[in-house]
């Protein structure tokens, strides 16, 4: 079970509502402040660290170039 926020918009607002994702689901703790279908977006909370590439120096020589004048405007 994943926490999740869902950030509900419409024309005049945005409310945040916080849920619980689990088995392809999502089930709010709280009633959603709408009452009609309305578009969402759903932030998911993880613990998951996201991996970190390291830079190879050199990877882009010969693939940029920066103009003359870069520094003239």
């Amino acid at each position: 079970m994943k926490n999740v926020y869902l950030l509900i918009t419409t024309k005049d607002m945005l409310a945040t509502v916080k849920g619980y994702y689990e088995k392809g689901k999502i089930a709010l703790k709280e009633k959603a402040p709408v009452q009609t279908k309305t578009e969402v977006i759903v932030t998911f909370l993880t613990d998951e660290q996201p991996a970190i590439l390291k830079r190879i120096p050199g990877a882009l020589k010969g693939k940029i170039s920066i103009p003359d004048n870069f520094n003239d405007f």
